[in-house]
């Protein structure tokens, strides 16, 4: 709609992978550099990782389009493969002839090796892309060592390059892959942008779309950098919805305001800033709390006043206990500070409300490793599963059939996802930290901790939460993508759930092949539930789509507790 408006030859912020738009920053420029350097003949086993949207797949998409001289790629989407199926995918990309029948893993070993030998006699390189590699199981990571393997006397026949999240990092850490490990000869991390580079990937995304560069005001690329982090695709989602809101106020620029606005809308509840209107109303709610308190207090006053005025009627047993009771009651307990000494019972502890500094003060008395926090999210889910030692706490999940989904987002998407969180938060004395979100409402946050709940206000977090986080969720399917392509057990169960949850009925017999009819019921089900309405089961709809099964803990229940199916 703001095409014509802005004088633009087509979208400039869209989020899908397009070359075109690489905005060449230092950092991808020195990425592009390391994948270039692994395609080279003396390129060998190359790794990039980088946080969810900093534009890696964008990288490796402007290497394709290079047009590499006598240079073969075969490109693995999906690493969620076992080792034959991993092999054989290979043998695909690359055309290679294999016999489908009595097909063992050695027979594809034997043929690929054969096609590679022929290749490299004909003087061309074969390259090997994973992409999202922090999902291959670590039998097919030995199986990528194992096709190092494949050489002549002087170089390498399959060069391969590791692209994913940095969980990756800490996957090949293991001591049990360290042979694997060892093997990688250039490694780069790619990182968010500056405030600087935010700018000029802006502008430059203008120029390639044939508008004008100064449409965002330095104040709003300022700000969009302060709420995105400087994550590109946070970037084109904030900007694409900031040009779409100056042109209904009809303004030819985009202003903070404008931005602001784009970026609550977009991102969720935004860091650090508060909302004069929303801080006036919680002062009269403060104002109000404490008028009823003090009237609450003048009438148990005033009971206590008359109660001891008149005589107490003779009796024995209950009622010559009762003024001691009284006097108990009226007398409340002293505040102390909470200890782990002094606690028999976890009870909930409730911060006032818009009083950031005892919020604060509460939660640095309970700061905990990350790996306390995830294992009391991990019993949340099931109190019997120990992590294996020296293990990936998240591919140890996968196996029991329970993964990990980090993101960065606001309250909107943990309202929708609606299961207990580790939430980063930068607290003023401690730094980044990590705490388990185990309750939400409107106004408060309850935080799972050594010392029972914590409860603080929301709009304290505000300042503090950078929208990083985790949670776990149950896969019911093999799959953790169910679209146009898939085939088998995941389709009846997408239909199950869809019948558990929105009441429909199910064709008859369950099908095995995704058709028009699942979509239009995944899309109905999606739009009901605020998810992007695509008509595919990504992460976040099978997420929803395990609502109400049985041991699934929600932000509206105690951790730990079932739902009724």
């Amino acid at each position: 709609m703001y095409i014509e408006f802005f004088q633009l030859r087509e979208m400039p912020f869209s989020i899908t992978p397009d070359p075109a738009y690489l905005y060449m920053s230092p950092r991808h420029q020195e990425a592009l550099g390391h994948l270039l350097y692994g395609t080279g003949q003396y390129g060998g086993f190359v790794q990039l990782t980088g946080e969810v949207g900093t534009g890696k797949t964008t990288i490796v998409r402007t290497l394709l389009e290079q047009q590499l001289d006598k240079v073969d790629v075969a490109f693995v989407h999906n690493p969620r493969l076992n080792e034959q199926e991993f092999v054989q995918a290979i043998c695909d990309e690359l055309r290679v002839p294999y016999p489908h029948e009595n097909l063992t893993l050695k027979t594809l070993i034997d043929a690929l090796n054969e096609h590679l030998l022929r290749t490299h006699a004909e003087g061309r390189r074969t390259v090997l892309i994973i992409d999202e590699a922090q999902n291959l199981q670590p039998a097919v990571l030995e199986q990528v060592r194992l096709l190092t393997n494949l050489e002549t006397a002087k170089e390498k026949l399959l060069r391969i390059m590791l692209i994913g999240q940095p969980e990756l990092s800490a996957l090949l850490a293991r001591p049990d892959l360290r042979q694997l490990a060892s093997r990688i000869t250039a490694r780069f991390h790619l990182t968010p942008l500056g405030a600087r580079e935010t700018a000029e990937y802006i502008e430059h995304r203008l120029k390639v779309a044939g508008g004008r560069p100064d449409i965002f005001t330095p104040a709003a690329m300022t700000d969009i950098h302060r709420y995105t982090k400087g994550v590109p695709r946070l970037i084109n989602i904030v900007c694409d919805r900031a040009l779409l809101g100056a042109y209904a106020q009809n303004a030819r620029t985009v202003t903070p305001e404008i931005v602001r606005k784009a970026a609550r809308e977009a991102i969720g509840e935004l860091p650090g800033e508060f909302d004069p209107h929303a801080q006036r109303r919680w002062r009269l709610i403060e104002i109000g709390w404490a008028a009823t308190l003090l009237l609450s207090l003048g009438l148990l006053a005033w009971s206590l006043l008359h109660h001891r005025q008149t005589p107490a009627p003779a009796a024995a047993g209950p009622a010559v206990a009762a003024p001691a009771a009284a006097s108990s009651a009226a007398t409340p307990p002293a505040t102390t500070t909470a200890t782990a000494a002094n606690i028999t019972k976890p009870a909930a502890v409730t911060a006032p409300a818009l009083d950031p500094a005892a919020d604060f003060a509460m939660l640095e008395q309970t700061v905990e490793s990350l790996g306390t926090v995830m294992a009391r999210l991990i019993r949340s889910w099931d109190r019997q599963f120990v992590v294996p030692s020296g293990q990936n706490v998240c591919t140890a999940l996968s196996r029991a059939l329970l993964e990990c989904y980090r993101s960065h987002g606001g309250w909107a998407d943990i309202v929708q996802i609606d299961r207990p969180a580790v939430l980063t938060l930068d607290l003023p004395e401690s730094g980044s930290q990590y705490f388990l979100l185990s309750a939400l409402d409107e106004q408060s946050a309850t935080f799972a901790t050594a010392l029972g709940p914590v409860r603080v206000s929301r709009a304290s977090l505000d300042g503090v939460w950078n929208g990083e986080f985790l949670v776990l969720w149950r896969r019911g399917t093999t799959e953790t993508f169910v679209g146009p392509q898939t085939r088998g057990a995941s389709i009846a169960y997408i239909w199950q759930r869809l019948a558990a949850l929105d009441g429909i009925t199910p064709p008859s017999p369950l099908p095995s092949r995704f058709g028009p009819q699942l979509k239009t019921a995944l899309t109905r089900f999606q739009k009901s539930r605020g998810l992007v309405s695509d008509g595919v089961a990504g992460i976040r709809t099978l997420i929803s789509l395990g609502d109400r099964l049985p041991q699934t803990p929600t932000l509206r229940e105690p951790p730990g507790e079932a739902t009724s199916p």
